[in-house]
């Protein structure tokens, strides 16, 4: 039973191809985290919401024109990666484009939930076509159920956004984290994730500067080196260690200690840019207490993290786990 649906953008085809194909585009709208190998036969997986990703190959390629892949998701005994078929086709009409997607190769009950999350995430395009921005996604907001890695995927989520916002007139912005200004702590928080990335067997990246002019946009680059070093670590699993260059550590303290940055950098760097940082307190309870398991006296001892700050047992859950860190809420 397919799923049939089509909407208008007041765009032309070649950028909504590009919106339903490239992964910095589908970020804004459907992903937290997209690989895409566009080429017929080439391989994709976006994680629809933390801890849900679908994945398959494309079939079709017609460039402004149409696009043709299998669908299913990870994990799944019902509908497994290429299980179903997914065709996009674009029209050119007055004043912008029809896209048409058909879900093919569905039960009635896999169309109906289906239904829901496309007419969600259409509904997110076509915003994104007529205002250029449609927010974050609160259905990515607190992961159902938690756990460390679909916790960091929706940290993720949240700290792609942030980035989106750091430019040229704010990279020198001093932030609460004292030893970085915006640029500085990007390139910390690049470094971190290539070294666990590397740890896990990703391709260390050729070296750029955040700063400089022919490196990517900070969005842009930490988010492909988060999508790999997360599906790496999915892979992988929590057991055992993993070398990241300092001894050996155990794995479930690297994805710890990944979350808590993830997160907590997030807020540093949107309250050094003024934005506004909105964190589900199920997310910040949970990131809250992956630190507390990982940020011992010992370590705070070894010069790693400041003391903790008291604060009122009223106080939200991000303003606690931002004390923990030893940081101040302007709550």
């Amino acid at each position: 039973m397919p799923f049939d649906k089509t909407v208008f953008l007041p765009l032309d085809p070649d950028a909504v191809f590009r919106l339903v194909t490239e992964p910095e585009r589908l970020r804004r709208w459907k992903a937290v985290a997209a690989r895409v190998d566009l080429r017929v036969g080439g391989e994709y997986r976006w994680t629809i919401l933390p801890g849900h990703s679908a994945a398959g190959t494309f079939t079709e390629i017609e460039p402004g024109k149409r696009v043709v892949l299998t669908w299913g998701w990870e994990g799944s005994t019902d509908l497994p990666p290429g299980a179903s078929t997914v065709s996009i086709t674009l029209d050119a009409v007055e004043g912008g484009t029809t896209l048409r997607l058909v879900h093919d190769g569905l039960t009635a009950e896999q169309a109906a939930s289906h239904a829901e999350g496309w007419n969600h995430f259409l509904g997110r395009l076509v915003t994104l076509g007529v205002e250029g921005d449609v927010g974050p996604d609160e259905w990515a907001a607190s992961p159902d159920p938690l756990d460390p890695f679909a916790s960091a995927e929706a940290a993720l989520a949240i700290l792609q956004r942030v980035l989106r916002g750091v430019t040229a007139e704010n990279v020198d912005a001093q932030t609460p984290c004292e030893d970085f200004t915006v640029v500085e702590l990007v390139t910390h928080l690049d470094g971190s994730i290539t070294r666990i990335g590397a740890a896990l067997g990703i391709p260390v990246p050729g070296s750029t500067s955040s700063a400089g002019p022919a490196a990517a946009p900070a969005e842009v680059r930490i988010a492909d080196i988060a999508q790999k070093t997360l599906e790496a670590l999915r892979l992988r699993g929590l057991d055992g260690t993993l070398d990241l260059g300092r001894g050996r550590i155990p794995t479930t303290t690297v994805t710890n200690m990944l979350n808590l940055e993830l997160l907590v950098h997030a807020w540093d760097l949107a309250t050094a840019t003024g934005q506004h940082l909105e964190v589900a307190p199920a997310l910040s309870d949970y990131v809250l207490d992956l630190a507390r398991r990982t940020i011992t006296d010992p370590v705070r001892g070894s010069g790693r993290f400041h003391a903790a700050r008291e604060v009122e047992d009223s106080a939200s859950s991000l303003t606690r786990l931002l004390a923990f860190t030893g940081r101040r809420d302007s709550e």
